[in-house]
């Protein structure tokens, strides 16, 4: 296995974590919200990591490797959300919410390697606040297919934006670690 692809597996197991203990909190209450409250709630996070890296000083104390590890699971469960409708709480199992969670994170991972291998690591050499910066560039462009209805002419949809805002968080989780090693 290679460096990225264990580096990427940690970083994976450390967003589940959250996500499974926070379901045991929390229940499925998040199966409610629609695709576009989600949305917004991976742009708070992004906003707040950039906040945070412009003025340099935090009143709530939590840095940013919190708010990307939220952006990760907040974007697993808008997939989830596009793929299977909004819902209930509880109208799934854990167990079945788990699954969907490493289907979800397996399309994701597919995904970073094949661009990975076509790109040659680039992001290994791009700052993190580059990193957030394109995460709220595709919260806009989300934004955008969402109020066009889902509709884009020549544009990739709102999943493939929702699998690279997961990849660049994991990637800004992984470079986060390297700086604290």
């Amino acid at each position: 296995m290679t460096q990225t692809a264990e580096q990427f597996k940690e970083a994976i197991s450390l967003c589940k974590s959250v996500f499974i203990n926070k379901m045991i909190d929390y229940g499925s209450a998040w199966r409610i919200l629609r695709t576009s409250s989600l949305t917004d709630q991976i742009y708070i996070k992004a906003n707040r990591i950039r906040s945070i890296q412009e003025k340099e000083i935090t009143k709530v104390d939590e840095g940013v490797e919190p708010e990307f590890i939220g952006i990760v699971n907040y974007s697993v469960m808008a997939l989830i959300q596009l793929e299977q409708g909004i819902g209930k709480i509880d109208d799934f199992s854990h167990k079945k919410l788990e699954e969907l969670y490493d289907k979800h994170i397996g399309i994701s991972t597919s995904l970073m390697e094949n661009k990975n291998h076509d790109y040659d690591e680039a992001w290994r050499n791009m700052r993190i606040s580059s990193l957030d910066d394109i995460i709220l560039m595709k919260l806009l462009r989300i934004k955008q297919i969402e109020d066009n209805k889902g509709k884009t002419i020549v544009s990739e949809g709102l999943d493939a934006n929702y699998q690279d805002i997961i990849n660049y968080s994991l990637f800004a989780l992984i470079k986060l670690a390297e700086e604290k090693a």
